[in-house]
């Protein structure tokens, strides 16, 4: 009866060992895949600051870009006006010969 008790215990010792080896390498396993979840999530994050920093660029352009057209498109106005004006006076003159 104790050799059997004794050939129990070994077979369960054995599982035992079997099972920590299981989990040690499954836990090596775990700690590979955060490893490179953490990497990725640090490049995700660098990306976005840079998407971001990318996006002010762009946006403080594009405000520049409607500044410069509506600065263009008054001064267009006043060319405009001030062509007419050089048209009637000139129409004014042709007229007065």
């Amino acid at each position: 009866d104790a050799n059997r008790q004794i050939s129990d215990l070994k077979f369960k010792l054995a599982k035992s060992e079997q099972e920590i080896t299981a989990l040690e390498q499954n836990v090596i396993r775990l700690e590979g895949q955060v490893a490179r979840y953490k990497t990725a999530a640090e490049n995700a994050e660098k990306v976005e600051d840079e998407l971001k920093a990318e996006k002010r660029k762009l946006q403080r352009e594009l405000r520049s870009a409607l500044d410069k057209t509506e600065e263009l498109e008054v001064s267009n106005g006043h060319l405009v006006k001030r062509l007419e004006k050089m048209k009637a006076n000139r129409s004014a003159l042709l007229s007065q010969q």
